[in-house]
């Protein structure tokens, strides 16, 4: 099996390859690559999109990318493989984002991705550091993972989604913020899983075990 992190100039990917290779190593014949390649799309078993930084310039990189969008579309729309986005890749998978401009998002989880504003306004922005997890819906790659463990988050902007059936979990921060969607054989992660420890390395597992 293939696993294939998407490597489109949006953040440095080293931290995430490193997670995915050590529980892929506890696997028989799983195997990471970064790429920006459409044909490793394509052929990979499984697809994770990371993401840092804004959503427009985010966009805008994954697009431009010669044949890598229309590979990812294909890969998770039509051929239904499993995948992970992280922070602003989970965030893309939104109908719409609002940093600085109204851009498209995949529309994959109807909602739109809007600024942090916390009731209390001594709470700072970006939300970063440990959260406590609520976990509201089951599933498989949330197995082992209940509420209270803590993950690590780094974002100005949360995912307010349409169906609180698709929402997973949530974090407080002056107001629930958004940490986990997920449908069909997609889920996404505000949180980086590869620098939120033992939780983070479970949901790797997880996603890395996944048969939907």
């Amino acid at each position: 099996m293939l696993t294939a992190l998407i490597d489109y100039d949006s953040g440095n990917l080293h931290s995430a390859q490193k997670a995915f290779e050590r529980m892929a190593a506890d696997l028989a014949n799983e195997d990471v690559i970064v790429t920006s390649n459409a044909d490793d799309l394509r052929r990979a078993d499984r697809i994770v999109l990371p993401g840092d930084g804004a959503f427009p310039a985010c966009k805008a990189a994954l697009t431009d990318r010669r044949g890598l969008f229309e590979a990812l579309v294909e890969s998770v729309e039509v051929d239904a493989k499993p995948f992970l986005g992280i922070c602003v890749g989970m965030q893309m998978m939104a109908s719409r984002g609002w940093e600085y401009e109204e851009t498209p998002g995949l529309d994959w989880v109807a909602g739109d991705v809007r600024a942090i504003d916390p009731t209390d306004p001594t709470m700072k922005v970006p939300h970063m550091g440990w959260n406590d997890l609520m976990i509201t819906a089951q599933h498989p790659v949330l197995a082992g993972i209940e509420t209270g463990q803590h993950a690590y988050f780094v974002h100005s902007y949360q995912f307010q989604v349409s169906d609180p059936a698709e929402r997973l979990a949530h974090v407080e921060y002056g107001g629930d913020v958004t940490a986990i969607v997920g449908t069909g054989t997609m889920i996404g992660t505000q949180f980086h899983p590869e620098k939120s420890q033992s939780t983070g390395l479970r949901l790797i597992s997880n996603f890395l075990n996944w048969r939907p």
